[in-house]
Order: C-alpha cells, then structure tokens, then sequence
C-alpha cells in the first residue's frame, strides 16, 4: 500500500498569487503616474513569479 502526503497548498498559493498578480495589473493599468504604474508592473511580475514557484515546489 502507498501512503502518499497529497495537499491542496500548491493550488492556494497559487490561487492567492494569482489574485496579487491580477491586483498588480490593475495597479499597473490604472496607475496616476508612471512610477506608480512601474510598482504595478513589478508587483505583478514577482507574484506571477512567486505563483510558478509557489506550484513547483507543492507538486512533489
């Protein structure tokens, strides 16, 4: 018989980062100067990053 340690914490970090990454987009696109919307883009950018990891690293 395998015992195997399945979760579901790859799913919600990933579901969570990706609402960041969506919440920097908006920043991004809805910014009032440009380096706002520069903070946006990079917000964005490190949670979609965070996300493929964040996956990777549960999918054992």
């Amino acid at each position: 018989m395998e015992h195997g340690s399945d979760t579901d914490k790859g799913i919600g970090a990933g579901i969570a980062l990706g609402a960041l990454t969506v919440i920097g987009a908006g920043v991004m696109f809805a910014g009032s100067t440009q380096l706002f919307k520069a903070w946006g883009f990079a917000a964005a950018m490190l949670a979609a990053s965070l996300a493929v990891v964040a996956v990777q690293i549960y999918d054992a």
